[in-house]
């Protein structure tokens, strides 16, 4: 069982060929509503490969939220641990550019996940082979689930995203962080490769159409992305994530799991929306063949 606690969101996705300036008005060239939330997202890549999947989290007692738990229930996803709020359920406003996104998060109910939730659900965590972990809950419940995870000996992926919300001292406690190149300089302050020096099989950077990268205590390991015909990018990060989950609680090596992520991730981009294209595992594997 692979848990993940995390957020809940509805995208409200808007596409244009015109990215406005500040002030600006521009006609978009599409609306669409679509599940989301970078925790349902991480849950929905590892369901698909093949994981049995529990989800902690929050809705709101709104439309959305309702959509939302349907959509999760339908991916075969255990949503006994998904709680409802009075708050409105989060949401993210993604515009996408130039096969390219920018996006708000609002987190409304995600914000709800806190401690007395994490204990309401402390038997599922104990019967986690791997607990999920993202940046878009609140920070005392990581601090709190790091603990217990710590206590409990259970590993622990922290994808750390959004990463002005990381806390250094996490560091020590996580079994694999996953930042993009981007968020390994903020965390860090310094390049991606500096970084993997400094930690050994936990640091996999992901690199974008460049793959990603990790140190395997004597060499970084660069494992490059499948080649692609992106039509959306959002979600891209997520399926690595609930990829690599997927490979490495099946046994696989955290190089092969990197390779099996890649290929997901790749697939991932084809169609729209950040769960859209999240690819199956018969589809995973023949990628893997192609590029073999």
């Amino acid at each position: 069982m692979i848990t993940v606690i995390g957020s809940i969101n509805m995208d409200l996705v808007v596409k244009t060929a015109i990215y406005p300036k500040q002030g600006e008005t521009v006609l978009g060239d599409l609306f669409t509503t679509v599940p989301g939330g970078k925790g349902a997202n991480q849950a929905v890549a590892a369901a698909r490969l093949g994981s049995a999947v529990g989800m902690i989290g929050a809705v709101g007692n709104d439309a959305f939220g309702i959509e939302l738990l349907n959509n999760l229930t339908k991916e075969k996803i255990l949503v006994e641990g998904v709680g409802k709020t009075n708050t409105a359920t989060g949401i993210a406003n993604i515009l996408l550019h130039n096969n390219d996104n920018r996006i708000i998060v609002v987190p409304g109910a995600n914000f709800k996940v806190d401690r007395e939730m994490i204990d309401q659900n402390i038997e599922l965590i104990k019967a986690s082979k791997l607990i999920m972990l993202q940046l878009e809950i609140p920070v005392d419940t990581i601090d709190y689930v790091l603990d217990i995870c710590g206590q409990l000996s259970i590993p622990v992926l922290l994808n750390p995203a959004p990463a002005r919300n990381f806390k250094a001292d996490w560091i020590h406690n996580v079994t694999y962080l996953t930042p993009n190149e981007t968020e390994c300089e903020e965390i860090f302050g310094s390049d991606y490769e500096t970084v993997l020096k400094q930690y050994p099989h936990k640091v996999i950077v992901t690199l974008g159409g460049e793959g990603a990268a990790y140190f395997n205590g004597e060499e970084i390991i660069k494992i490059p992305c499948c080649k692609t015909n992106a039509v959306d990018t959002t979600g891209a990060g997520d399926t690595f994530n609930g990829a690599f989950a997927h490979a490495i609680c099946g046994g696989k090596s955290i190089e092969e799991s990197v390779h099996f992520a890649n290929a997901a991730a790749s697939i991932s981009v084809e169609k729209f929306g950040a769960q859209g294209g999240m690819p199956q595992l018969s589809e995973v594997n023949e990628r893997l063949k192609k590029i073999k």
